[in-house]
Formats: structure tokens, sequence, C-alpha cells
């Protein structure tokens, strides 16, 4: 299932990198895609919308609702 998210403070790849890890610790399987100017994550997995985001929380960044 595809789920997109806007995620606030990634500034660089580090911030890319630590929102994937994040996200495939919870899901392995994920496949993950960032679009960092328009602060958007892309993620297809079967994980619940609210564990990746609260996964991404984890990571210091702000998730919109």
């Amino acid at each position: 299932m595809n789920q997109i998210f806007t995620v606030q403070g990634m500034t660089c790849g580090h911030c890319e990198r630590a929102v994937t890890t994040a996200i495939k610790q919870l899901d392995p399987q994920a496949e993950v895609r960032i679009d960092r100017p328009q602060n958007r994550v892309e993620v297809s997995s079967a994980q619940p919308r609210e564990k990746i985001a609260e996964a991404i929380r984890e990571e210091g960044y702000a998730v919109a609702a």
C-alpha cells in the first residue's frame, strides 16, 4: 500500500537516510522514495500509517497529519 507523508525538517542526505532507515527497521521490505524539496516521503508498505509516522517522528522529524 502506497502512503504519502509530509515530513518537515529534512535538510540533507543524512536526514533522508535517517528517515529511510527508520522506516526499513519497521518494515525491511518497504520501498521508500523521498522528495526533500517537497518534504514528501512516499512509502510502499503493509505497515499501518501511524506506525510509519511514529518511526519517522522518533528520528526527530515532524510528520504532518
